[in-house]
């Protein structure tokens, strides 16, 4: 990612990654390191988290970072993971769901990026 980006430009993505291995998808204290990593990864500042794990397994996860927002939410039964990143300037959303998908063992992923709102 460029260092050149504008610090207010905003940016939304959103990723579907289905994995080799459905044990991932259950495995909180895995989903909330892997969280961790991409948002260092993308050089992010996290201020907060929350984690729940439904009776199924299932995760859903939320790192609150100084550049928005980070969150995962974990389908067992489907083999996939579902992602959101909002983000705004120099934070590498690339790196950061590149991140997400080694670490998960991903077979294959759907990557969206939709540019946000920023000042007008």
């Amino acid at each position: 990612m460029s260092d050149t980006i504008d610090p207010l430009e905003m940016r939304l993505y959103a990723m579907d990654v289905w994995v080799r291995d459905k044990a991932v998808l259950v495995d909180r204290e895995r989903i909330a390191a892997t969280l961790y990593a991409a948002a260092k990864a993308g050089r992010a500042t996290v201020l907060g988290e929350k984690f729940y794990t439904f009776p199924n397994g299932a995760v859903t996860g939320v790192l609150i970072l100084a550049q928005s927002h980070l969150s995962i939410h974990t389908w067992p039964e489907l083999g996939l993971a579902n992602l959101d990143l909002l983000s705004y300037g120099a934070l590498d959303g690339d790196e950061v769901m590149k991140v997400v998908e080694e670490s998960l063992g991903a077979s294959r992923s759907k990557l969206t990026c939709i540019p946000r709102a920023g000042t007008a």
